[in-house]
């Protein structure tokens, strides 16, 4: 026998259904992170368990993945969200110990590294002429088990000869241009921007296409005025918490 609750209904739920079921759901989410359990149960459970329909539950699903408390990974289901990570912009150090300073748990993986011809928008960040060689590497970082963001970075190669032939998931970029390449960087030009995911992004972080993104693109110069590299964060949205802290010019 099929459940009536099985069937997604047109009509829009009642606004103190809607406030209960998300309160039914905010109370099940702590319990799970209460008992360690990382996973909520499959959407038709929920459906049972609440008795709910289905687009009731997966709107107020939507509202509480907006809000942080939940996220979704394509073909693996609905997840309690860890504490977002902070992220100070102007701390300047590598993003390996700036997670674990926070007693998380830090992965990198690199999906490509090679030379390529800068596209227009890169030449124009780095000062290069258009399809000039840039290097490009990408890397898809971890905290505690969980992909969160998805960075494509393009240097120059006259900065940094040689740079593929290091260990890219072992090792900092920040660490390498300081230690390798006597080269630091001493002033950062941020872009911050909302955007959606989709394509190898959004893939790399199983995320369904449209998702919310929080889009980070960093231009750095070094002791020499030069711009030496830039990169293009892709973060899930409810993972970070961006912080700066700047000191006023006296009046």
């Amino acid at each position: 026998m099929v459940s009536t609750s099985d069937f997604e209904s047109t009509e829009a739920a009642p606004p103190s259904r809607v406030a209960g079921l998300r309160q039914a759901l905010i109370e099940r989410i702590g319990e799970l992170r209460a008992g360690g359990v990382s996973k909520l149960p499959a959407e038709r459970e929920l459906m049972r368990s609440l008795a709910t329909t289905r687009i009731t539950l997966r709107a107020t699903l939507g509202q509480l993945e907006n809000e942080g408390l939940i996220y979704r990974e394509s073909r693996r289901g609905w997840f309690v969200a860890p504490p977002r990570l902070r992220y100070d912009l102007l701390a300047g150090i590598p993003f390996p110990e700036m997670v674990t300073s926070q007693q998380r748990r830090v992965a990198t993986e690199v999906r490509s590294a090679a030379r390529v011809a800068a596209p227009a928008n890169i030449a124009g960040r780095l000062g290069l002429a258009n399809g000039a060689p840039v290097i490009r590497i990408v890397r898809v970082r971890s905290v505690d088990g969980r992909r969160v963001v998805y960075v494509e970075h393009h240097l120059r190669p006259d900065c940094f000869p040689g740079i593929l032939d290091f260990d890219l998931e072992a090792q900092s970029l920040t660490a390498l241009y300081r230690h390798e390449y006597a080269i630091r960087i001493v002033e950062v030009t941020f872009e911050l921007g909302s955007t959606v995911f989709g394509g190898p992004a959004g893939e790399a972080l199983r995320v369904a296409p449209g998702a919310p993104a929080q889009r980070i693109t960093r231009i750095n110069r070094d002791q020499h005025g030069r711009v030496v590299d830039c990169d293009d964060e892709y973060w899930r949205h409810d993972a970070i918490e961006l912080r700066l802290r700047a000191v006023p010019e006296p009046p």
